[in-house]
């Protein structure tokens, strides 16, 4: 897209991602860091961060579904892809073709696996255990069968035993410390020959948590895109998104001026309202109107009026004339307007801000080599 024709644009900075990879390697050694780059990296393109976070030296990612792991691996041809949902109905051939390595969640998945590898193993898996976020995994009932079974990993090679924590950017939550212990627990009554299996259970809050929570393998997300894994500390990754938007026309009025559908908000004196090329079809969420602020240069202004479609609208009265004419950009995300605040004003999270940002920004990636 013509940069000149876009009402918005969202830089990704490959090269604070490839520091962000490193430094949450460095966390969790000697434990190999994979990465999560389900839902297109997170919204930010997997064209790019894959190969990106490759060049970095991870050669471990996880996606949620195969046709992700098939996007995957044609980007990263030699490189370990794990698909997270499991086996779906009917694609065994797609996992095998494609050299994609499931994630078995239940009894259902290790007997659908075990029996396309009695003509076709053996074949690899991750195997899930669930410690206590009850989404997906083996619970303590289906991890007995299993050891009473063993027979039905005969042709399928565990590559590592996982879980996933449900709390762990919350450090002080006791949940954490029972969830891994229960992880121990669960190990020691898996079939004799899993019970040594590399082990997998942080993720990028995990990886803080300590040693004792890295085991073998670390699969790190939210922490590489520039999400703190830390929210009660100062951020340690680096900035990977800003998004900036362009004011379309700037307005000095009267005192009690209403601004925007319903008349939500009202001018309380002589004020500059100017009006932003960003609206909730582009992943700014309407959540934000009347609660986020913005920033024109490193000036930070509220968010006023509810959100539209295609606008917002802000209060530029602090703001010298000069800087926020017609054409000049305003961060919405990035710079002076970090990415967890901006989710905190929508009291949502930083995945879903990143995973919903629209198609219509002119998109720019900055890959300065490091």
């Amino acid at each position: 897209m013509d940069p000149k024709l876009a009402g918005a644009h969202l830089t990704i900075d490959l090269a604070a991602l490839k520091e962000n990879y490193r430094l949450l390697r460095d966390q969790a050694a000697p434990a190999e860091c994979a990465a999560s780059v389900k839902a297109n990296a997170y919204g930010l393109g997997i064209e790019r961060v894959g190969p990106a976070l490759y060049e970095a030296g991870c050669r471990r990612f996880f996606v949620a579904l195969p046709g992700e792991g098939v996007t995957l691996r044609a980007l990263l041809p030699d490189a370990a892809i794990h698909i997270l949902g499991g086996i779906l109905p009917e694609t065994e051939e797609v996992y095998v073709a494609h050299n994609l390595v499931p994630v078995l969640n239940s009894l259902h998945d290790i007997r659908q696996w075990a029996a396309y590898a009695t003509d076709h193993g053996p074949l690899h898996a991750l195997l899930h255990l669930d410690t206590g976020i009850t989404r997906l995994g083996l619970l303590e009932a289906e991890i007995r069968e299993l050891a009473a079974t063993p027979e039905l990993l005969e042709n399928i090679k565990i590559d590592f035993v996982m879980s996933h924590l449900a709390c762990a950017d919350m450090p002080d939550n006791p949940m954490n410390r029972e969830q891994l212990e229960k992880l121990h627990f669960f190990r020691s009554i898996l079939p004799e020959a899993l019970r040594e299996t590399p082990v997998s259970f942080a993720n990028s809050a995990g990886i803080f948590l300590g040693a004792e929570f890295h085991f073998d393998m670390v699969r790190p997300g939210i922490a590489l895109f520039g999400g703190n894994p830390r929210a009660s500390t100062a951020n340690p990754m680096r900035e990977v998104v800003r998004l900036r938007g362009r004011i379309l026309q700037v307005q000095d009025v009267d005192s009690e001026i209403p601004v925007g559908y319903g008349a939500t908000f009202r001018t309380e004196g002589s004020s500059r309202i100017a009006t932003v090329s960003v609206g909730y079809a582009d992943g700014y969420f309407r959540a934000l109107g009347n609660k986020a602020e913005c920033a024109v240069k490193t000036i930070k202004v509220p968010v006023v009026g509810r959100v539209s479609m295609d606008i917002i609208t802000i209060d530029v009265s602090k703001v010298p004339a000069e800087d926020c004419q017609p054409g000049a950009f305003v961060d919405l995300i990035g710079g002076a307007v970090p990415l967890d605040e901006v989710a905190a004003h929508a009291e949502t999270i930083p995945y879903e801000i990143l995973t919903s940002l629209g198609n219509r920004y002119y998109r720019e990636y900055l890959d300065a080599a490091v």
